[in-house]
């Protein structure tokens, strides 16, 4: 709310919330996590709803499984990085500069007409599983 009370008197403004790929799946142990990520998904269709006509565009993106230093303990877990890319097309593990593209596309105005999306950079797991 407090970016948007600076952006509506200007009638632009973008907001990218960052998602992830447990908006649309489920996992055992991370219920919160879920829960989170699902209602962020919705904020982000709210917020769109009440501000597009003040010209912002609210949209959201949903990483799928990035290899970072916070996940390498995943990534170095022989079974669930089996799992991983066995539900991943690409069959990897996405990387930060997988989802640099999607930012900058939707902070461009390339993206003005797009609002209320969240876009899932997961490799293809999404479509799959």
């Amino acid at each position: 709310r407090e970016a948007a009370r600076h952006m509506i008197p200007r009638g632009r403004g973008k907001i990218i919330n960052i998602c992830s790929v447990q908006t649309d799946l489920a996992r055992p142990t991370i219920a919160p996590y879920v829960a989170a990520k699902g209602g962020l998904r919705n904020l982000t269709r709210a917020m769109t709803a009440e501000w597009a006509a003040s010209g912002l565009q609210i949209n959201g993106i949903a990483p799928g499984y990035i290899h970072t230093e916070m996940t390498q303990n995943l990534v170095d877990d022989v079974d669930f990085n089996s799992w991983i890319l066995g539900r991943t097309p690409a069959h990897r593990w996405g990387t930060v500069e997988d989802l640099a593209g999607p930012a900058v596309w939707l902070a461009s105005d390339a993206s003005n007409f797009v609002n209320g999306q969240t876009i899932f950079v997961d490799g293809g797991m999404t479509v799959v599983v």
